[in-house]
């Protein structure tokens, strides 16, 4: 049951993932949660970092799509200023958001890579659907109230992990 909550990779921050790196894993696109994973939740117009990193990935050829499971008003208006396409109401742990993506784009499980700050939505619904995962450093220390639910259930989930898979639970700076 604890494989559930298994990420792939576990990255400082979404930014730090490398084009190149993706392509020698056989990864065509990334899904990304929105809030605390690509930009703040109270900041969606994001850093300079994330739009240097959105461009490294669009040079690459690799499409990068929204996975959310806010509604598609709100997840719209969070990235009209990044020209992002979005699934939105993907009902995280569950896959639906991820293989709508993924149908959509005609890829693979093996192609696509979800990344995102929480294990109970993220890397469970990376996992349900299949595919690989990056887990990131939430952005900023503060969540909107029904995140900050699941961070206090992540911390024991956390530490289940790291008992059970000390190898893989580790922080990288980069993807490797």
């Amino acid at each position: 049951m604890i494989e559930l909550f298994k990420p792939t990779w576990m990255v400082e921050t979404a930014y730090n993932i490398e084009p190149q790196a993706l392509k020698d894993n056989g990864i065509r696109a990334v899904f990304s949660d929105l809030d605390n994973t690509l930009t703040a939740w109270n900041n969606p117009n994001g850093t300079p970092e994330m739009r240097e990193w959105m461009n490294q990935l669009k040079e690459a050829g690799i499409p990068l799509i929204i996975i959310s499971n806010n509604k598609a008003k709100r997840v719209a208006k969070a990235v009209e200023a990044l020209d992002l396409p979005f699934m939105a109401r993907s009902l995280k742990p569950l896959a639906f958001g991820i293989n709508r993506a993924r149908a959509k784009l005609g890829l693979e499980k093996s192609e696509v890579v979800m990344v995102g700050d929480q294990l109970m939505t993220d890397i469970a619904a990376a996992n349900v659907a299949g595919v690989r995962s990056v887990l990131v450093k939430p952005l900023i220390s503060t969540d909107k109230w029904i995140t900050r639910i699941n961070r206090l259930v992540e911390r024991p989930v956390m530490e289940r992990l790291k008992q059970r898979f000390p190898q893989d639970i580790k922080w990288q700076e980069k993807t490797n």
